[in-house]
């Protein structure tokens, strides 16, 4: 079975803006041009799930328009981390502290002091991975993050201790990859 793991189009706020959980819409465009690229290449007979953040069910509706057939359920697993406090801000503005606290202890650290850490991450992203259904493809419409976990979860890693280990390859806004699931 394939896991077709797509990230939302380009999201509309400022370059250099902290939003995991943030809430907004993608460009309508591009969101218009990945559905019709990926339509072309999706096989039929598909599970499909999304996050429920708007920017990814943009791209889940603009699908579902190409091909009505998909019947896209909304999961909340799949939702981008929660950067806490650091949330709408600029990555630039963030105390230096707390990111260096975040990278020492990148495992149990809470983001932003009120979000996720990537340990509470990473089992909310393994739950919906574990529950995948093995008979058929499964898409996902999610975040670079979720797609991250995933890349990491079908190499048998459930928990990353230091941020060197944390994969650093995603695809492009709008973009997807598709890992063979055993």
């Amino acid at each position: 079975m394939n896991l077709w793991l797509v990230r939302h189009a380009q999201p509309l706020i400022d370059k250099g803006v902290c939003y995991g959980q943030l809430d907004m819409q993608a460009d309508a465009q591009a969101t218009l041009d990945a559905a019709a690229a990926l339509a072309k290449v999706l096989p039929g007979n598909i599970f499909a799930a999304s996050s429920p953040l708007q920017r990814c069910r943009q791209l889940a509706d603009a699908l579902t328009g190409i091909q009505p057939e998909l019947d896209f359920n909304s999961d909340q697993r799949l939702q981008e981390i929660h950067f806490g406090h650091w949330e709408n801000r600029a990555w630039s503005s963030l105390p230096r502290e707390e990111l260096d606290d975040w990278t020492a202890n990148f495992a149990h650290y809470a983001a932003g002091q009120s979000g996720e850490s990537v340990f509470q991450f990473m089992n909310r992203v393994a739950s919906a991975f574990d529950a995948l259904p093995r008979h058929k493809d499964v898409l996902w419409v999610t975040h670079a993050g979720v797609i991250r976990a995933a890349q990491l979860l079908a190499r048998g890693i459930r928990n990353i201790e230091r941020a060197d280990q944390w994969p650093s390859d995603a695809p492009s806004y709008g973009q997807w990859c598709k890992l063979e699931i055993k």
